[in-house]
């Protein structure tokens, strides 16, 4: 047989055969490509859901394991409709050093000097606390190095918030340095973006500003150390699309809870790669001579970031913020305020026991709970009888209180009313015993001139004994005098020239150590005093900011006590902070009549610093009437839901309310600012009421009981006819007000 007989069918099934081969290797390759594509379509589908009543942050898991950014905004009926999302994705907590061109949420250097990081899905957890609080905490980690992030989100189900911070650790071998290690990373997505934020500076503050976010990176920042908040407020408001009213409009609501420098950063910038013009929103403790070096197996947790997300305008955005910080946010949020009558603007430094004593006499004809002995009460080497001295030396200076605080406890409640006494534990006067003493206790640099501002250092709480030395002061201060029912404290001065001695060559974190050391003395006092009233001061609006008020109850909003003006400060404030959180007192700054100083004063928590002795009868009387007003309706006030009206700003009036959770009690201020003649007045329409109710409608605090301002006091109206018809404006004459008590029928 000749071997090449069958040659050409040989070829023919080699041909078959390859032909053959080839379809099953294309069938299997595609059969991979479709594993390969269902495996990334599953990874995608791997959403973490982190929601509340109404709204949803939404991250995704793809195939390479990068944890994705997938969504923010209205919560979807369907939770696995999320999935259906399209668009591209943004990395849900960005590292630096590594292939990330945008702003990077997390930079470090590792033990071996490799500036890269990068961050990979590990695992995530959900734990239900109870019916309104959730957590959600999503592991990542390097693939190459042993340094893992967790993310944590909080879920305030009922308030439409959501808590979002990180914890940084690792095991290598050396320390690792942090450059920066922000609180979150979110991203909005809208083609423009509204800002909006207060500025200002001693009693000037919150100045508003609303203005299109410009292309680029754009920051909100303080290096100030102590006083972080004197210049600006880690709070902000973005209206996304076009500008936010009070009742309509998309707004995202943010605000940092950190005492020290803080960062906001906005990177606006419109990259290729991006899906539209998204917003990266960056908020954390500013990177600003902050290195951290962090030691193996040692955690750091960066401050918490709260936001809600509101589609229903600016108003429910506040609203949704205040009362996550009343349930949550504040220390004991709900507990009842102390009406108080402070000293100080009566006697400043130059006073004698028996001249508080007698002003005890005029606190209680104002009937007010409670009276407040401000600066001027200590030292006795250096007595501290000007702002040049004593400070530090927390002694009672024995010639003006021969017989001690605790013999000012006994008087005041002889008369029927409380004690509270002021403290400014963080800081001292070079002319002190305190100095003297311990002249490295205090944050200077060395080969430099001291730099004093009011006089005073700031004491280095970065140092453990310093830290025990002033939670000391306090602890001392309490228990000798168990009766103290109040404590105002102060902070005048923020950092220049800072060096701890403690610290020596690592001084890279000063600024961090330091308020991580004064939230220790907090954390150690309020687990021993948890029911003690405290008023977070620093020399006006210095503190504001949620920080801080996770140990107190309020904050001083300014120093400027002007009727007037304050009502432009507070309104500014209202739009973060509930009314509770903001002490207002009555004083004899500005021209305004009595009355309408006391009308501003009572739309968050009342105080008088005016001296009653140098008042007419008919003055406390009248003073007296309102506090009893004040009491009688402090819980809608202070804790109930804040609607505002007509605001001040390019306006000739003003107006806003608060109104009961049951919706049975409501109170609203009007103001006139400076009117002329042919100005025109908005109709007053109420809000937040319910429309099937009836409600009366009275005038209240009153100079004269026969002189009206609104002459349809006492009538009966539905909650309908007043949300939709309103009434007609009816304050008259430049810096007039009134306010409205508004009841239920039964």
């Amino acid at each position: 047989m000749d071997p090449f007989e069958n040659r050409g069918s040989f070829n023919k099934n080699k041909v078959s055969n390859i032909k053959q081969m080839s379809k099953r290797i294309f069938l299997l390759c595609r059969i991979i490509l479709a594993l390969i594509f269902c495996n990334s379509f599953y990874s995608n589908a791997q959403n973490i859901v982190i929601q509340t009543k109404d709204i949803a942050l939404v991250y995704s898991i793809t195939g390479t394991k990068k944890l994705e950014q997938l969504y923010l905004g209205k919560k979807l009926a369907d939770a696995s409709a999320y999935a259906g999302i399209k668009g591209k994705t943004t990395d849900a907590f960005p590292s630096g050093g590594s292939i990330y061109a945008s702003e990077p949420a997390i930079q470090v250097i590792h033990s071996d000097g490799n500036p890269s990081l990068q961050l990979n899905y590990i695992d995530n957890k959900v734990v239900n606390q109870d019916t309104d609080t959730a957590s959600t905490n999503i592991i990542l980690r390097d693939p190459v190095y042993p340094f893992q992030v967790t993310l944590h989100f909080k879920t305030y189900y009922n308030d439409n918030v959501i808590e979002t911070w990180t914890s940084i650790e690792h095991t290598e071998k050396q320390p690792v340095i942090l450059e920066r290690y922000a609180s979150s990373a979110i991203r909005l997505n809208s083609d423009k973006y509204y800002l909006t934020h207060f500025y200002g500076d001693w009693a000037s503050e919150m100045i508003k500003e609303e203005t299109l976010l410009p292309e680029g990176l754009y920051s909100i920042q303080s290096r100030l150390g102590t006083r972080a908040t004197n210049f600006d407020i880690p709070s902000f408001m973005l209206s996304l699309g076009n500008v936010a009213e009070e009742n309509s409009g998309d707004v995202f609501a943010g605000t940092l809870a950190w005492s020290g420098n803080f960062n906001l950063q906005f990177d606006n910038i419109k990259r290729e790669e991006r899906d539209g013009s998204p917003l990266e929103i960056i908020p954390g403790i500013n990177a600003y001579a902050s290195n951290y070096s962090l030691a193996p197996n040692q955690v750091f947790t960066t401050p918490r970031f709260a936001f809600t997300y509101s589609f229903s305008g600016k108003g429910t955005a506040s609203r949704n913020l205040h009362a996550w910080a009343l349930n949550y946010g504040v220390w004991n949020g709900k507990q009842k305020r102390q009406t108080l009558l402070n000293n100080w603007e009566s006697t400043y430094f130059d006073f004698t026991q028996d001249t508080l004593v007698n002003l005890f006499s005029g606190a209680k004809k104002l009937g007010v709970d409670l009276f407040l002995l401000d600066d001027g009460w200590f030292g006795n080497k250096y007595p501290r009888n000007n702002d040049r001295a004593g400070l530090g030396d927390w002694s009672e200076n024995v010639k003006k209180l021969p017989d001690g605080i605790g013999y000012l406890v006994k008087q005041a409640e002889a008369k029927g009313i409380k004690f509270g006494i002021w403290v400014e534990p963080e800081m001292v006067n070079p002319k002190s015993e305190l100095y003297e003493k311990h002249p490295e206790w205090v944050l200077k640099l060395p080969n430099r001139p001291e730099d004093l501002q009011r006089n005073q250092l700031i004491l280095d709480l970065c140092n453990p004994q310093v830290q025990d030395y002033v939670y000391g002061i306090l602890h001392k201060l309490m228990t000798d005098n168990p009766g103290i029912a109040y404590i105002k404290w102060d902070c005048n001065r923020f950092m220049s020239n800072a060096y701890s001695s403690y610290l020596g060559k690592n001084q890279s974190a000063l600024y961090v150590n330091y308020t991580l050391g004064l939230y220790k003395v907090l954390d150690q006092f309020r687990k021993e005093f948890p029911s003690l009233e405290m008023m977070l001061c620093s020399g006006g609006g210095g503190r504001a900011e949620y920080g801080a008020l996770k140990y107190f109850q309020e904050f001083w909003p300014s120093d400027n006590t002007d009727g007037l003006e304050r009502i432009f400060i507070q309104w500014g404030y209202s739009y973060f902070f509930p009314a509770a959180t903001q002490c207002n007192h009555v004083t004899l700054a500005g021209d305004e009549s009595l009355k309408f100083k006391i009308d501003v004063a009572m739309t968050g928590k009342l105080g008088f610093d005016i001296p009653v002795n140098h008042m007419s009868e008919n003055d406390i009387n009248f003073c007296h009437k309102a506090i009893e007003n004040y009491n009688r309706l402090q819980n809608t006030i202070n804790y109930g839901s804040l609607y505002r009206l007509i605001a001040p700003y390019n306006n000739n009036s003003a107006a806003l309310m608060y109104v009961s959770d049951d919706k049975k009690k409501a109170v609203l201020f009007a103001y006139n600012l400076f009117i002329k003649r042919g100005d025109a007045f908005s109709q007053l329409k109420p809000e937040g009421l319910d429309a099937a109710k009836k409600y009366v409608v009275k005038e209240i605090n009153l100079e004269d009981e026969n002189k009206l301002s609104f002459r349809e006091s006492g009538k009966t109206f539905s909650g309908d006819f007043l949300m939709k018809t309103g009434i007609e404006w009816f304050v008259r004459g430049s810096l007039k007000s009134s306010v409205l008590e508004i009841t239920e029928v039964e």
